[in-house]
């Protein structure tokens, strides 16, 4: 990946398309997306979308621009780190029998993670924390063999008192 990671927080208008037309504006124009989030507010009219991207700031304002184009977009926010709070969810299957079942819970422990199924062969554990974390977590587990993964991607709020609210706009 090259160029700075950027998050975006679209507050759109929940209705049929909308996921479309935003994923469409990237492909059209060649932009990769490493990942996308999109979920209800806490009012049903309104869905969140929380948009991550590797890019120069050129191109990163460029994207903006076009987003807040959209006619179903309320409003954009950048999610920068020290201004903001993000999250992933990790859900990953680890070969784990009896000989590294007991290495495998204490980094399970360390990251404060949580073992949701364990089998004779292997366990699934369920992290949740920033990309940094994840990524940190993911790459101590790799030795015991990682057989299947899934990451939700990023999602995350403002810190503070910068709401974007559909009524304000």
């Amino acid at each position: 990946m090259t160029g700075k990671r950027y998050v975006y927080s679209a507050l759109v208008e929940n209705r049929p398309g909308v996921l479309s037309r935003v994923s469409g504006l990237f492909t059209r124009r060649g932009y990769n997306i490493d990942s996308l989030t999109v979920a209800e507010t806490e009012n049903p009219a309104y869905s969140r979308m929380t948009i991550a991207l590797h890019s120069d700031e050129n191109t990163a304002v460029q994207i903006r621009r076009q987003l807040e184009k959209l006619i179903d977009v309320i409003s954009i926010a950048e999610l920068t780190p020290n201004q903001s709070v993000t999250r992933e969810h990790v859900l990953i299957k680890i070969a784990a029998d009896a000989d590294s079942r007991m290495a495998v819970i204490s980094l399970t422990n360390i990251f404060r993670a949580n073992i949701i199924d364990v089998s004779p062969q292997n366990m699934i554990i369920e992290l949740t924390g920033d990309t940094t974390k994840t990524e940190a977590f993911i790459e101590v587990v790799r030795p015991f063999g990682i057989l299947q993964a899934v990451r939700s991607g990023i999602s995350g709020l403002e810190r503070g008192v910068q709401i974007q609210n559909p009524s304000k706009v």
